[in-house]
C-alpha cells in the first residue's frame, strides 16, 4: 500500500483525505459522515488488496501523455485478443464493462426488443433495458438460488420473436452461483442462433470449481456469444474503468458506434489502458489471490453459519447471507461499526451481499454482525 500511495502521489492524484472527501458511500452517498479509508470496505466486490507494483509503474510511466488526446497505443487491443485465442476484430473496449452491457442494450435491444434473463442477476442490464423501453422477461432462480437455465431456453423459444438478447452473469452477481459447463452449452444449443447471449463473466477469475467453464472458446468457435470481462475486479482497477467484450467481428462492428473506448478521446482513459496491458500479464499469476479469497469466504461464512444464519453457497468473491429484516434496516448500523455492506437486492430484501475483502476487514466485519445481530438456536 506504501508502494501504491507513492506512485499516485507521483502521478499527482489527490490525497486520500481528499478522495475520502469527494467518494460517493457505497452505501448512502452521504460522503461527509464517512471516514472512508478508515472503513472495511465489503459493498462492491473489489479486489481489496489494488494493483500491482507493475500495474502501478504501468500508471505512471503513462502519466506523461495525461494531457495528450493522440497518446502512443500500447496495445490493448491486441493485447487482449491474444490473451483469448482470438483477433482483435472481436473485441471492443468501453469504460468498465457495465458500458459493454449498456452498448449491448442499445444495438440488440432497439425497437422494443425483449431481454431474456433470471431474477435475481446484476440489475443494470434491467435498467438498461427500461430506460430504452424494452421488455424483459425475468425467470426467477430455483430453490437453491441457481440460473433456471430450462426456463430461461423456454422463454427464449415461446416469445422467439420479440427476444433481442439471453443475459447471463456467471458467477452471478450478487448470488455468487456459477452456471455449470454443461448447461451453459444446453442453453447456447438451444437458443436461435441469430439471438445473442450475452456471458458476464465479471468473476470468473475467482472461480475454483470442477464444474465451471469460461465461454470464451464459443466466440472462436463463431457461436452466438458475447462475453464480457472487466480489469475491475481481480486486476484491482475498479476506479479506472476499463472492461470489454468478446464476440463476432459483424456483432463488435454493430456495437462499436455506441462504445466509448475505440477512440483516443473515448471514455476509456489512457491511464487504464496501459495498466491493463501490464495486468493482462499477471493474470496466469493469479493463484495466492483467489486463494486467499477462497480461504476468507469461507472462513466467515463458517462463522456466520455456526452463528444461526444461512448463507448461500457462492463461488465468487462474494457471498449473501439471509439476516432475516430488510437489509436497509441494518446498513447504518454496520457503517456506525465502520463496515460498508451491500444494498438492497430485491425480491431478496432480507439476504445483505458482502464481498470479500482484506483479513482484518472480514474480522471487522463478523464482529459488527455478532454485535447488531442475535444468534439463531438452530
Amino acid at each position: 500500500m506504501e508502494g501504491m500511495a507513492a506512485a499516485l502521489g507521483t502521478l499527482g492524484i489527490p490525497s486520500s483525505e481528499a478522495l475520502a472527501r469527494q467518494q460517493p458511500s457505497a452505501q448512502t452517498g452521504d460522503v461527509q459522515t464517512l471516514d472512508y479509508d478508515s472503513m472495511a470496505k465489503l459493498a462492491s466486490n473489489e479486489n481489496p488488496y489494488g494493483p500491482s507494483q507493475a500495474v502501478l509503474k504501468a500508471m505512471q510511466d503513462a502519466a506523461k501523455y495525461a494531457h495528450r488526446y493522440g497518446y502512443p497505443d500500447p496495445g490493448i487491443v491486441e493485447a487482449i485478443a491474444e490473451s483469448h485465442k482470438v483477433w482483435p476484430e472481436n473485441i471492443l473496449l468501453g469504460a468498465g464493462s457495465t458500458e459493454i452491457l449498456k452498448v449491448c442494450d442499445e444495438v440488440f435491444l432497439a425497437q422494443h426488443k425483449t431481454l431474456v434473463g433470471v431474477d435475481l442477476t446484476y440489475e443494470s442490464v434491467y435498467r438498461f433495458a427500461t430506460n430504452s423501453k424494452a421488455d424483459a422477461i425475468k425467470v426467477p432462480l430455483l430453490e437453491d438460488y441457481r440460473t433456471d437455465i430450462p426456463g430461461i431456453i423456454r422463454a427464449v423459444k415461446t416469445n422467439y420473436r420479440d427476444v433481442g438478447l439471453v443475459y447471463i452473469c456467471n458467477p452471478n452477481n450478487p448470488t455468487g452461483r456459477i452456471v455449470p459447463k454443461q448447461e451453459i452449452r444446453r442453453l447456447i444449443d438451444n437458443v436461435p442462433e441469430d439471438v445473442p447471449v450475452l456471458i458476464d463473466e465479471a468473476y470468473c477469475h475467482y472461480v475454483d470449481h470442477s464444474d465451471y467453464e469460461e465461454a470464451m472458446h464459443y466466440v472462436r468457435d463463431e457461436r452466438n456469444v458475447i462475453v464480457t470481462r472487466t480489469f475491475s475486479k481481480l486486476a484491482g482497477l475498479a476506479g479506472m474503468r476499463l472492461g470489454y467484450a468478446v464476440a463476432r467481428k459483424e456483432w463488435i462492428e454493430k456495437m462499436a458506434p455506441f462504445a466509448s473506448g475505440n477512440y483516443t478521446t473515448g471514455g476509456v482513459n489512457v491511464l487504464v489502458k496501459y495498466a491493463a496491458v501490464a495486468a493482462l500479464k499477471e493474470m496466469g499469476n493469479s493463484t495466492q489471490v483467489r486463494r486467499r479469497t477462497t480461504d476468507l469466504r469461507k472462513k466467515t461464512v463458517s462463522e456466520l453459519t455456526a452463528y444461526g444464519y444461512d448463507v448461500m453457497p457462492s463461488d465468487a468473491n462474494y457471498f449473501m447471507v439471509d439476516i432475516g429484516e430488510d437489509v436497509d434496516l441494518v446498513s447504518f448500523d454496520f457503517q456506525k461499526h465502520g463496515v460498508l455492506v451491500g444494498r438492497k437486492f430485491p425480491p431478496y430484501d432480507t439476504w445483505l451481499r458482502i464481498s470479500i475483502g482484506t483479513e482484518d476487514e472480514m474480522r471487522r466485519f463478523v464482529a459488527a454482525f455478532k454485535a447488531i445481530m442475535p444468534p439463531i438456536k438452530r
